[in-house]
């Protein structure tokens, strides 16, 4: 039998694939992966488990109220040996005699409240910090999935790109291979030169089916990142050379950073909030905790069971206070803290290793871009001139001008700039979205 999960996923996949291609730009991608993908709902399921843990410790201080109710029949009611005051001096000293009827039933409720417990405010603190780093886990789920969307997004339409830059060049070859094979026919040409051609005609199609096939895994990354079933038809909307040429992102190595403002030193921040309450708790245990509580209780007891018939229930109530002092623990609160304060310590160089960290990515991620986007200029302009060379060489071996070596090794040349092109603009796009992300932008 199929779960329920399960079957919903069906019917998503059945409902998506009816209403045809998802149609989403590369924002709409992100903002959907920031509330659908996996990560980011397991971390939105971890704030509420947060928000119910704090009511839960928020409870601690309140009224506790228990009831209970029990009953008992002794099937050999307890004997006990008592002295003979009944014929004493002719019967035995001690004689047997039972005191406890064979029935009892007791019903009764206690309300208890704790008054002062230096630990229970101070973990009422804690219990709110800890919901406020879940609420950050949270937003750094979200722009890690919204920098993950980016990258498959941007996959994809690279991949896209460079099997369409292929495509451009299997016209051209072929007909330089048709050309040479009729040339070959008239006796014009060798069969050695046929051959070299129809091999870079084939690496040309296995490199574009390459291409494709990148393009095929991307989107089922971006599917996955999404939280999407795979499989979902998703069409992207942007176009490459919009987001390339996207002021903003050429921007964005020029644009200052301020590391109070990212999430993960706000993570470290209150880790070390965390660690300074963790040593205040460890120092209150050593205070006085003051609870009262208030019991009352009906209490019956008969030879035979009729509860409320010829014996009446009796009761009991009873209230009081309970203090609690610490006196001595042979150091061991002493040594927890000493714990703390050491805790405390590795805290506050986490926070400031984390606050030179961040400063560190930013700027190695602005140099990066830089050095991304110059490679990718230059590597389109050689794909450029290497394309017109190849064109005008395919035109001289057409006229007789040219040998098939000397095309081939064109058509070589042209292939690896194409290459290089795309891994430039592969490049490009992850340092600008590794900068995005150091930025902390997403």
């Amino acid at each position: 039998m199929r779960s329920i999960p399960t079957l919903l996923g069906i019917l998503l996949v059945v409902a998506l694939r009816a209403q045809g291609p998802m149609s989403l730009s590369m924002q709409q991608a992100m903002d959907m992966a920031a509330t659908q993908s996996y990560m980011t709902r397991n971390s939105a399921l971890a704030v509420e488990v947060a928000r119910h843990r704090t009511k839960e410790f928020t409870a601690i201080g309140l009224p506790q109220i228990n009831g209970e109710v029990s009953m008992s029949n002794f099937i050999d009611p307890p004997t006990s040996l008592v002295p003979n005051f009944f014929t004493p001096g002719v019967g035995p000293e001690y004689i047997a005699a039972s005191f406890q009827v064979p029935w009892q039933l007791s019903a009764g409720g206690t309300i208890s409240q704790l008054i002062f417990d230096g630990s229970y405010l101070i973990g009422l603190r804690a219990s709110k910090e800890l919901r406020l780093q879940s609420e950050q886990d949270h937003v750094k789920a979200q722009a890690d999935a919204r920098a993950q969307a980016a990258k498959a997004y941007q996959g994809v339409l690279a991949a896209e790109e460079g099997a369409r830059l292929l495509g451009e060049g299997v016209p051209l070859l072929e007909k330089s291979l048709r050309d040479a094979t009729a040339m070959q026919q008239q006796g014009f040409l060798e069969t050695t030169d046929v051959d070299r051609l129809t091999i870079d005609l084939e690496a040309l199609k296995n490199q574009q089916r390459s291409f494709l096939k990148q393009g095929e895994i991307a989107r089922a990354m971006l599917a996955l990142t999404l939280g999407l079933p795979q499989g979902t038809p998703i069409m992207l909307t942007d176009k490459l050379d919009v987001l390339i040429d996207n002021p903003e992102e050429a921007a964005l190595s020029e644009q200052g950073f301020d590391p109070n403002s990212h999430v993960e030193l706000d993570v470290a921040n209150t880790y070390a909030r965390l660690q300074v309450l963790n040593m205040k708790n460890e120092r209150s245990k050593g205070l006085p905790s003051l609870g009262g509580f208030f019991s009352h209780q009906q209490v019956w007891n008969g030879p035979e069971f009729d509860p409320g018939g010829k014996y009446p229930f009796y009761p009991t109530t009873l209230w009081g206070l309970k203090l609690t002092v610490p006196i001595f623990s042979s150091g061991m609160r002493h040594h927890k803290v000493q714990q703390a304060k050491l805790g405390l310590e590795q805290a506050e160089i986490n926070r400031t290793a984390t606050e030179q960290r961040l400063l560190a990515t930013a700027e190695q991620q602005r140099l990066t871009a830089r050095s991304a986007f110059d490679n990718y200029t230059t590597e389109k302009r050689n794909m450029e001139l290497s394309r017109s060379i190849m064109e005008r060489t395919s035109t001289k071996f057409t006229s007789g001008l040219a040998t098939s070596f000397e095309l081939t090794q064109e058509q070589g040349r042209y292939l690896s700039a194409q290459q290089a092109y795309v891994q430039r603009l592969i490049d490009l796009l992850i340092a600008r979205t590794e900068l995005r992300k150091a930025l902390d932008l997403y």
